[in-house]
């Protein structure tokens, strides 16, 4: 166990959170739902976008245990009948978030390189934040509620009977996949991976 990484991870993660959350909204209303403006999460306040279960009790825990990162921000409500292109821009909107992990990851990636001989605390810092930033882009993409990746479901048009009773279990799925299997492990080392290969890629 060590509680400075844990820390570090929860600090971290709630930066990386804020760009997360705000491109769903931003999408969101850039498809023509006004709920996330309505509600306050077009905003690069983190205090707007944190669930306290999510985003600083389950991360704290998990990486304690040292068996992956498990935690989520507060949902961004959408409304369906507004969006344009309904189900599939839906998609769009869950695919935002993620892919603001991937960009922020490129960016810190380079923040990194760039600091490594004269800021190194800072280079290590940003070097976190593209493995932390790379974890949460994958383990958002996963098709479990209330996962963004559960949205893709929806636009692959399954049953939303189905869906609705994975959402029954989709907490419990996650909790019980990251501790009992090794699924938290290989979301590591994929992270891990695609760390060394942007790092690579500055130099």
């Amino acid at each position: 166990m060590n509680v400075e990484t844990a820390v570090l991870n929860v600090a971290l993660f709630l930066i990386l959170l804020t760009p997360h959350e705000y491109a769903h909204a931003r999408v969101a209303a850039l498809l023509g739902d006004e709920t996330p403006r309505r509600e306050g999460r077009l905003t690069l306040n983190p205090l707007a976008h944190v669930d306290w279960l999510g985003t600083v009790i389950l991360p704290a825990v998990t990486s304690l245990l040292g068996g992956g990162f498990l935690g989520w921000g507060k949902p961004v409500s959408t409304d369906l009948s507004q969006l344009r292109g309904g189900l599939n821009g839906l998609a769009l909107v869950a695919v935002a978030g993620p892919l603001s992990n991937v960009v922020f990851a490129v960016l810190l990636a380079g923040v990194a390189v760039l600091s490594a001989g004269r800021f190194p605390m800072a280079a290590q810092l940003a070097a976190q934040g593209v493995l932390l930033s790379l974890y949460l882009a994958l383990f958002n993409l996963l098709p479990v509620p209330p996962l963004d990746g559960s949205k893709l479901l929806l636009a692959a048009r399954i049953p939303v009977a189905v869906y609705e009773e994975l959402a029954r279990f989709g907490f419990i799925l996650l909790i019980v996949a990251m501790v009992a299997s090794p699924l938290g492990r290989w979301l590591s080392r994929l992270s891990e991976e695609g760390t060394l290969l942007l790092l690579r890629l500055f130099g």
